[in-house]
């Protein structure tokens, strides 16, 4: 299994925009220095009325499947 962890933020108003466009993408850079691509719909469950802000921690199968997105501190 691998793990990725970043930082995220994104205003309100930008996620509601990404949230109403079907089958868009979030890119981030890792901690690590890779770029990762996530569908914005991974987000959806941390949206707030800030946005979507915080430290995450990504977690993919060994064949780089979604397997779980947790938010460490906001």
């Amino acid at each position: 299994m691998k793990s990725y962890h970043f930082r995220i933020n994104i205003s309100y108003q930008e996620f509601e925009k990404l949230y109403r466009t079907p089958n868009v993408a979030v890119k981030v850079r890792s901690d690590q220095g890779a770029t990762i691509q996530l569908p914005a719909m991974r987000f959806v469950p941390f949206f707030t009325q800030l946005g979507v802000r915080g430290y995450f921690e990504l977690q993919l199968s060994d064949e780089n499947k979604f397997q779980h997105l947790v938010c460490l501190h906001a």
